[in-house]
Parts: C-alpha cells; structure tokens; sequence
C-alpha cells in the first residue's frame, strides 16, 4: 500500500490524548463500576461494610465534581496499544518521529506534574539499589500489539500497588480445577487490594501471556447482573458465574471486613495453551478502578467526555455516621485506647503523624543505634499514608491509607520503645503485629482504601515534621477533624479481619 493512502497520525495527539485521559482517570470512576457499586452498598446487611462502600461512594462523588485523584496511589501507569499495520506517523511540529515508549512517558510526565490536579509520583528507579523517585511517575509500561488496517486503539489505565501486589500464577495440571485454586488464593490475598473490586483471570497461554489475559480482562463493561440473568453461553462464562458466586460466599467483604459482596464482578480471559498445562493468573482490580480508552484517527486529539452527573445523584457529600464516638488525638491516652473495641466506628480529631515503609526503616535505624528521634512518638497515633500534593485551598491533598502489613515488622519495636499509642492504615494486620498490639495495650484502626479524597476532607491542617527528602513519604502532622476510622484490632488483640485467615469458609 502506498504511502499516500496510509492513515496518518500526529504523535502529538496521542500524547496529547493519553494526558487527557490520565487526568480524567485519576478523579472519575467509570459509570458501570460506581453503579455495581451502589447495587452492593444497597444489598449490604453487615453494618461495617456497608459503611466502608458509603464512603467509597461518596468518595467518588466528591472526586467526580472536585476534580482531585480518587485514591492518594495514582497507579501505575500502563498503556495498551492496538497500532494498525498501515498507521503512518507524522510529527506536526517537524521533530523527529519517537518511540512509543517516549510518547508515553512524555504524557505521564505532563499528566502527574499538572499544577491543577497534581498526581502522586509512586514510580522508582534502581529498584535493588537506591530506589530514587523518578518524580514525575515516569516509565510507563507499555504493551502494544500489531494489528491489520489503519486503527489506532488505545487502553490507559492506572493501576495501583495494592491490587498488583495481589497477583496470583500457577501452571495447573489439566486434570486440576481452576475454581479450588483460585478460592485458595483469596484468603491470602487479604484485604490489601481493597475490595470490593473485580477479579480478573487468565487461563492458557504462556505464563506472561495469561498474567496479561488476566490484567486486560478487567478493563471490560461490568456485566455480572446480565449474565446471572441470562445464564452462562459459553465455558467462560459459566467459570465467571460460580467464582462470583463462591467468593463473595467467602465472607470477606468490603475491605475485609466481612459482609455479601467481595467482588463485583469475576472476568475470565482465554488463549490456547500447551496439552500437559493449563496456565492460570489472578489478577484484581481495587475499588480505585480507573482506564479509559479511545481511538486516534488523524483528526486530532481525542474527544474525551465525562460521565453524566446523574451517576452519582442521591450518594450524599459527607460522611455521617450517628453512633460514632468521637476521639480526641491531642488528649488521648492508654486508659482511653483500651476502652476501644473491635468493630467500633471512631471519628479522630486532633493531631496525628504520618508515616510508611522509609520512614519506619529510618525510625528503627535510629532506635537501634541509640540515637534520638526527629519527632516524640509517645502517646502518639501514626498515619499509614502518603499524600498527594495540595493545590490552592486544601492542607493536605487526597490522602488515603496504605497496606498495614507492610509495616507489620516494625510494630513491636516502635511500640515497645517509643510509647506509641495507635497505628491507623488499610486492611488486616499479621499476627506478629497483633501479637504485639496486645502485649503493649495498644490499637489499629482501620481507613477506607480507596476514600482518599473524602479522608483528606477531614485534614484541615499538615506540616513536614521529619525526613522532608523522602517527599510523600515523609513524617508530617496532619490535623484531623472528624476523620472516619473503624477500630480493626483493639488492645485485647482481638481483629476484625481474622475471618480472612482464621475462617475463609465464613
């Protein structure tokens, strides 16, 4: 085919498209996912999850009209590209043509580092040496597959560290069933990827191959009711019916904390695979569901519109929840700590820290070597975040919790040395830590993952105290004005989540 006949596409425009569509991304839910998610919140018996889904609804809602990132984890950025053989490329600006690669990472850089709606910068670079922040979330990861014609079709998403950090594989034996060993893998996954989500599996292929059937299956149209309805038309479909329904019989719930909905929906993805295996992954998608996709056909940028608002109509702008017991940080002490017990709702005011994986390493390098801490943790609550940056008019910007585990082996030393009081983050504790929170009185109190917008609402001042190079990471002290938390293991060591792991068959 010549030359002249071939669709030509500015560079540019993509660039200028995959921008666009990462900041849509960051603060708009797509439709289908927030009203599967009003379906759950509605059929929801079990008062601490129903709860947790009203304030990721409502999360949604303030993100939507307020134009700020759902969840402080912006993602990962990974971009799928479908290139059609006969696409030209063409630069506008008379450059020499670049790599996808380039183009993609020229439109993260612009996307995070945009002043109206800064994202937060999680990528690092020499992961086994310095691991220094690349600042601006750059590199993306891109897949692209060749296709025939002169389509350019493009899938941005944004994925965030706690639904990865999940992924399963296994290569089965043909004779093995897909379904117990995906069962299997939930109640070790935790709650970290924040649930409720959706499931993605891939089955056939390679391994790589069917990580990624996995991860592209769950950027399809939620359309579990349908297909219950209608029953299943094909073997994947069936597959996808009984993991629905055999999941949420788990009895993880919403954010672990028990309840009928853990997943919204069960995608499954196949490919030809070799006759002695059958290749499977598990990847999730966390209540932070955000892609987009579009088409380039030369004439420009693409046209990228907003849900209605109607999808959010009748979900309220605040948090309210009457039984709760208000708790101020500033006057806390251990008598007041013990008093708390597992399941309660908690609305925190006064000052909090914050801190997560450096400077708790930092923290016990410090204690270890006798030296001073850069901030007094006696009688002190810790936050388990790191923050988005503000903008004009916020103290703070979206600013919701990280997986707790990951500070699990830091627990005993900090509350034995330190007289730490409490640790607020996402998600269950290990029994290490547990362990711990009992023998020394204190108490874990859980956030919404994946409210990160609506918890920032509730910091009404922040300030760096310690170790400023670490940038999101840093200690700050956060103020808090009725900030929601649910008291997920009290000073008896007794934890809301232990059905996860003790009891998956409830």
């Amino acid at each position: 085919m010549s030359t002249s006949t071939a669709r030509q596409i500015a560079q540019e425009d993509l660039v200028q498209s995959i921008t666009d569509a990462l900041q849509i991304i960051s603060y708009c839910h797509p439709p289908d996912f927030v009203q599967a998610l009003r379906r759950a919140h509605d059929a929801e018996t079990h008062a601490p999850a129903r709860a947790a889904m009203a304030q990721l609804l409502i999360n949604s809602r303030l993100s939507y009209y307020g134009k700020r990132p759902l969840c402080q984890d912006t993602g990962v950025v990974q971009v799928f590209v479908r290139l059609g053989a006969e696409v030209q490329w063409i630069r506008r600006d008379g450059q020499r043509l670049q790599s996808l690669q380039a183009l993609v990472n020229s439109a993260v850089h612009a996307a995070y580092t945009d002043p109206a709606n800064p994202l937060r910068a999680s990528m690092v670079q020499d992961p086994l040496g310095t691991r220094g922040n690349t600042r601006d979330n750059t590199p993306g990861i891109v897949q692209v597959e060749l296709t025939d014609g002169d389509a350019l079709e493009v899938l941005v998403v944004a994925k965030g560290g706690g639904g990865d950090v999940k992924a399963r594989f296994a290569t089965l034996n043909p004779s093995d069933s897909v379904v117990d060993w995906v069962l299997a893998q939930l109640p070790g996954m935790g709650a970290g990827w924040c649930p409720p989500g959706i499931l993605g599996i891939g089955i056939g292929g390679s391994p790589e191959q069917a990580m990624l059937l996995a991860k592209q299956s769950l950027f399809t149209p939620i359309d579990m009711d349908l297909v219950r309805e209608r029953g299943a038309t094909n073997p994947e479909e069936t597959l996808r019916l009984e993991l629905h329904e055999r999941v949420n019989a788990l009895g993880i719930g919403a954010q672990g904390l028990g309840g009928v909905t853990t997943v919204l929906d069960v995608k499954v993805a196949t490919a030809p695979c070799h006759a002695a295996t059958i290749p499977v992954a598990l990847v999730p998608n966390c209540a932070a569901t955000r892609y987009l996709r579009f088409t380039l056909d030369g004439s420009g940028p693409a046209k990228l519109a907003l849900p209605p608002p109607a999808i959010w109509d009748g979900i309220p702008e605040r948090f309210d929840s009457p039984e709760a017991l208000r708790v101020n940080l500033d006057t806390l002490g251990a008598i007041e700590v013990a008093s708390w017990r597992t399941g309660q709702t908690l609305l925190l005011s006064g000052k909090v820290l914050t801190g997560r994986d450096a400077a708790h390493k930092r923290l016990t390098d410090l204690l270890a070597a006798g030296k001073p801490l850069p901030v007094n943790l006696r009688g002190r609550v810790i936050y388990y975040v790191g923050p988005v940056d503000a903008v004009a008019g916020e103290a703070v910007g979206p600013a919701g919790p990280t997986t707790a585990t990951r500070m699990d082996k830091f627990v005993d030393t900090l509350l034995a040395q330190t007289g730490l009081l409490a640790m607020i983050g996402k998600a269950e504790r290990g029994t290490t830590a547990i362990a711990a929170i009992k023998q020394h009185g204190a108490a874990y109190l859980m956030a919404v993952g994946g409210a990160a917008y609506l918890l920032s609402k509730a910091i009404t001042h922040a300030k760096v105290l310690a170790f400023d190079d670490l940038g999101m990471e840093a200690i700050h002290e956060f103020e808090l004005k009725d900030f929601p938390v649910t008291v997920a293991v009290d000073s008896t060591g007794r934890s809301i989540h232990q059905h996860i792991s003790l009891h998956p068959s409830h």
